[in-house]
């Protein structure tokens, strides 16, 4: 085990109490590790750095975001190897690397711009997190403020980025297809037919009124409209999303018939509606919020009117007050998102007054949704880092590559709720038989 990788195998072995299930490339050209496996590269010792000063998955995420880190070969199988050791470890699982010995792999032994670089202490300078990672929020948590500023870190980052990733559909959560491989259709159509569905289980027609929270580039808004002739109302905290979804509307000639507003779903006065869309935005109200949120959305419907919420969910905890928020996903995707088990999500729309329906479990869906944008994204990988920056496509590919195996693995799941506002007099108006929903 001669080399910089060497050690690094001997380090993470003692740890893991086990063979290192990938191989490891160092900055010093050295290999070692399980031949055929994917290749973790680690391309210089500041990655070591990012590791001493955040164990863990956070300084895992820093070197990757930072390119300190890369994998050399298939990134599902090496994450699925990995994920054991960083997203699915037990209470009862080996601590990260001993500081002594990363220190002594860290000490770079040198100067930059004539300072040293190692501290008073003998311990290594901690490198600055790359400049893609959030900014210390202002705020209360999901306050109106800080709430702005979570959704535009992750939404304003270039609609023609989105467009890349996304492709023409413009939709932004997961897509409902024929089969499970997925060869079915193309994400275009996976992503109409989930629009439609949502359409469908909301019983739309001609002049009702529908507000969609948390409306992205306008695709469920511009999809209710042009078929089934509804009037609607699109919600966004993004102005880049808004200006892009008010252009759409218009190139649609539908402006007689959308609304585009940047608004938070707590702002909205003007109800009530016949039905409320809300697609993959729950996901940012937070725990202490979310009664308020089923609340209101219960409040802005009319006797009769349904709710389609449509939610990841997480598995449930024995002990729910354990739950962390995911580092990586809260410095760099999503700040200050939180899931929620699905018993409590409907629990909730319950409490305030809903009456629910139907539950649909999605969740391999999302995984084939999930691996056609991280394909689009890896086929225009040097467009995508001039739409943003080297280190923010890295943000996305690991990202989505990492949860596509976190749906498959059962770790995470999708659900659309159909709730119903009932009327005082029981008569839901709903169908009689399930999954036929047109009423």
């Amino acid at each position: 085990m001669a080399g910089a990788a060497g050690r690094l195998t001997k380090l993470a072995e003692e740890v893991l109490g086990g063979p290192l299930p990938v191989r490891i490339r160092a900055w010093d050209a050295s290999e070692s590790g399980p031949p055929g496996a994917p290749v973790l590269v680690v391309r210089n010792r500041r990655a070591l750095r990012r590791l001493l000063f955040k164990p863990g998955e956070l300084g895992l995420a820093r070197a990757w975001v930072a390119g300190d880190i890369d994998v050399d070969g298939d990134l599902y199988e090496a994450l699925d190897r990995l994920a054991g050791m960083i997203w699915e470890r037990g209470s009862a699982a080996p601590k990260p690397p001993r500081a002594a010995a990363l220190r002594a792999l860290a000490r770079p032994g040198v100067r930059a711009a004539g300072k040293e670089l190692l501290s008073l202490a003998g311990l290594p300078v901690p490198p600055a997190p790359p400049v893609e990672e959030a900014r210390p929020r202002r705020g209360a948590l999901h306050s109106l403020l800080r709430d702005r500023q979570a959704i535009s870190h992750h939404y304003d980052v270039g609609n023609d980025f989105y467009a890349l990733v996304l492709g023409p559909s413009m939709v932004y959560s997961c897509a409902y297809w024929e089969a499970t491989e997925g060869a079915a259709g193309t994400l275009e159509d996976a992503q109409r037919d989930k629009l439609d569905l949502i359409c469908r289980k909301l019983g739309l027609h001609e002049g009702q009124r529908l507000l969609d929270v948390g409306c992205g580039w306008g695709s469920m808004v511009l999809h209710a409209a042009r078929e089934y002739g509804v009037h609607a109302v699109g919600i966004t905290l993004s102005e880049e999303q808004a200006t892009y979804a008010r252009k759409r509307v218009a190139d649609a000639g539908l402006t007689d018939r959308i609304e585009i507003r940047v608004q938070d779903y707590r702002e909205v006065a003007d109800g009530p509606f016949d039905a409320i869309s809300s697609i993959g935005m729950a996901e940012h109200v937070g725990r202490a919020r979310y009664a308020e949120y089923a609340g209101l959305l219960h409040a802005l419907l009319k006797p009769g009117g349904r709710l389609l919420n449509h939610q990841i969910a997480r598995r449930p905890l024995a002990d729910e007050e354990t739950y962390q928020v995911d580092e990586f996903i809260d410095r760099y995707v999503f700040p200050d998102g939180e899931l929620a088990p699905i018993g409590r999500t409907v629990g909730q729309l319950e409490d305030v007054g809903f009456e629910v329906r139907d539950v649909e479990a999605i969740r391999e869906h999302y995984a084939l949704t999930l691996r056609r944008w991280v394909a689009n994204l890896e086929a225009r990988w040097a467009e995508a880092v001039r739409l943003t920056s080297p280190g923010r496509a890295r943000v996305w590919r690991l990202y989505m590559a990492a949860s596509a195996l976190s749906f498959e693995r059962n770790r995470i799941g999708v659900n659309q709720v159909l709730a119903i506002r009932t009327p005082d007099s029981g008569a839901a108006g709903m169908p009689l038989r399930a999954r036929d929903w047109r009423s």
